[in-house]
């Protein structure tokens, strides 16, 4: 990755910065663009965000993208790079953690951890019908094939990140994906316009070793499931370690599907 400071930047950014920041400020003008217009801005602003480093571009957002920003986290095997990116740069920031109440317990004493060092700003949500309650009235819907999975994520992971957005009144959304994750995320752009949001991604162009060599230069941890073999880790009924001959895609969701609806296009969710 080019390494650029932020000054350098300035003149690249110049015409079509002007253009756009007066559109951030406004989701309403800028909802009314029509979709070549609004493709065509976000296009230029990403050829530009494509040439910073990550820390850059989460300076670039925090100072140019509308208030009220937040950081939506689900504690995995890598998250302390962008909680700790984001956090040294903004402490106070809403970090939205999603909770089925079927995390492992590694992930909760993880989640402790990195909650006490960071100091973070945790806001946790959760499906308002109890897991136990949930298993009375329609048994283990992970089991019931995509259909069954893709109803669980709606319940679990989709709606109660739709109404965390909505009470935080979130008009920045900051996540860690990574192009090299999957299929489904390796043309995600840095920047997008999803449900009247900004969607920023700073880390997506990452490789592992470049995750590897953050978390080691900032004494970060990864996951304590990592050591296990776990190269992605969500909900216990539907995570399983990285075996010979699998992709790291078929670790979740019994290899049926890779995302949980969150980050997904023509669903509930949408991308939140």
């Amino acid at each position: 990755m080019t390494s650029w400071s932020v000054p350098a930047l300035l003149p690249l950014l110049s015409t079509q910065r002007r253009i756009f920041m007066m559109l951030a400020q406004s989701s309403k003008v800028f909802a009314e663009l029509s979709a070549a217009e609004q493709s065509s801005q976000l296009a230029s602003i990403n050829a530009d965000l494509e040439k910073m480093t990550a820390q850059q571009r989460v300076t670039w957002s925090l100072e140019n993208l509308p208030q009220v920003q937040v950081l939506s986290s689900s504690f995995g095997i890598q998250a302390a790079v962008l909680l700790h990116m984001l956090t040294e740069q903004k402490p106070d920031i809403p970090v939205v953690l999603v909770d089925t109440g079927y995390l492992f317990p590694e992930t909760y004493q993880f989640i402790d951890q990195l909650t006490e060092r960071l100091k973070l700003n945790l806001q946790i949500y959760s499906n308002k019908m109890s897991p136990a309650w949930q298993e009375a009235r329609f048994g283990n819907l992970w089991e019931n094939g995509v259909e069954g999975i893709e109803q669980y994520n709606r319940m679990n992971k989709v709606e109660p990140m739709q109404r965390a957005m909505a009470e935080l009144n979130a008009s920045t959304w900051y996540s860690g994906l990574r192009r090299s994750q999957s299929s489904t995320r390796n043309s995600l752009p840095v920047l997008d316009r999803v449900k009247d949001r900004f969607k920023v991604l700073p880390i997506i162009d990452w490789s592992n070793k470049d995750v590897h060599y953050y978390l080691k230069e900032n004494d970060l941890p990864y996951h304590p499931l990592w050591d296990k073999g776990y190269v992605s880790v969500g909900d216990v009924h539907t995570s399983r370690p990285l075996e010979a001959g699998m992709t790291e895609e078929e670790t979740r969701f019994f290899g049926l599907k890779r995302e949980c609806g969150l980050h997904e296009s023509n669903v509930d969710g949408d991308g939140i």
